[in-house]
């Protein structure tokens, strides 16, 4: 239980890997607030399964590019739990579609980047005045923040990339503080997006060039989410950590 007595916000954290590391931090004692915005019947779901279990979480809506959604979510936490927030797990993104860049227009691109990275630069922004020494935040960023992303990625990769720096500058920035900022970059992963994004045979060329020879699973994922959120990881502050079975390696 070594989340014990701590409040986390999972942004994002409904479904898929989302809701793997909400219930991965329920399971290890913390207070779990689900953040959705359109998988109210996810957001339930995961929450049903937190209680069942006997942990303890709340579902509370908000559009995490929108500052007012933001400052709501926080007060929801700070009114079912208290005041401090120990735990940012910052999971809400997406690709949104597959666009080569000439078929891309202005609108497209800022809206990816906006779901991207100012929902991560909003909610930072909210929680970090209530969190206190020992405090962790997590960020999802992607292998192809690394890469560049597949064929019409290109968007999503460079706003992945985006909450890569911001990483590493938030853990300058409150490292003195002992708040540390870290994230994980997620390589081909089991999920939702991939159900809606990649093509099948693409997925099994993917998943037959990693070492392990398979895709990964969102409960590896939380797992490490787990690690970083923890003591364990009290020495480790501003990294990018690949989960990637071996597809590439930095």
């Amino acid at each position: 239980m070594k989340f014990e007595n701590k409040v986390a916000i999972v942004a994002g954290g409904a479904r898929d890997i989302g809701r793997a590391v909400s219930e991965n931090l329920a399971a290890q004692g913390a207070k779990v607030v689900v953040n959705y915005c359109n998988s109210e019947d996810n957001a339930q779901a995961t929450v049903a399964a937190i209680k069942s279990a006997g942990g303890e979480a709340i579902a509370v809506k908000g559009d995490m590019t929108v500052a007012a959604d933001v400052e709501n979510l926080v007060k929801a936490a700070q009114k079912s739990y208290g005041n401090a927030i120990d735990i940012l797990v910052n999971v809400v993104g997406g690709l949104v579609a597959r666009k080569p860049l000439l078929e891309m227009d202005e609108e497209f691109f800022e809206h990816v980047m906006k779901l991207n990275v100012t929902s991560t630069f909003l909610t930072t922004k909210a929680v970090i005045p209530f969190m206190s020494d020992g405090s962790a935040i997590v960020n999802i960023a992607s292998q192809a923040g690394r890469d560049g992303g597949g064929p019409g990625a290109s968007a999503y990769g460079t706003s992945k990339g985006a909450v890569m720096s911001f990483t590493r500058a938030m853990a300058k920035e409150f490292g003195p503080q002992n708040i540390r900022v870290n994230c994980v970059c997620p390589g081909m992963i089991s999920t939702a997006f991939h159900d809606t994004f990649t093509k099948d045979e693409v997925r099994a060329n993917v998943a037959a060039g990693t070492t392990l020879r398979r895709e990964g699973k969102a409960s590896e994922v939380a797992d490490l989410v787990a690690y970083l959120a923890s003591a364990e990881s009290s020495f480790i502050n501003g990294v990018s950590l690949d989960i990637n079975g071996g597809t590439i390696f930095t």
